[in-house]
């Protein structure tokens, strides 16, 4: 597997990283933040499963292609 999409990906770490955060720090409640969380890996998760069954997304991770 490779990273397709190395900006989708940038951005979904950052937002994991700063609702992790704003958790940890008590900003905001767990049950604020774990849902939102959990959305976020959902997000990246399925698109990596439409990209597999061959749905036409641009994958955050991906299969490796051949450059031949």
């Amino acid at each position: 597997m490779t990273l397709q999409n190395p900006s989708k990906a940038l951005i979904a770490l950052v937002a994991l990283i700063c609702m992790t955060v704003l958790i940890a720090v008590g900003s905001i409640d767990s049950d604020q933040g774990l849902p939102i969380i959990t959305m976020i890996v959902g997000y990246a998760v399925g698109n990596g499963i439409a990209a597999k069954k061959g749905e036409p997304v641009e994958p955050i991770i991906g299969a490796k292609r051949d450059s031949n």
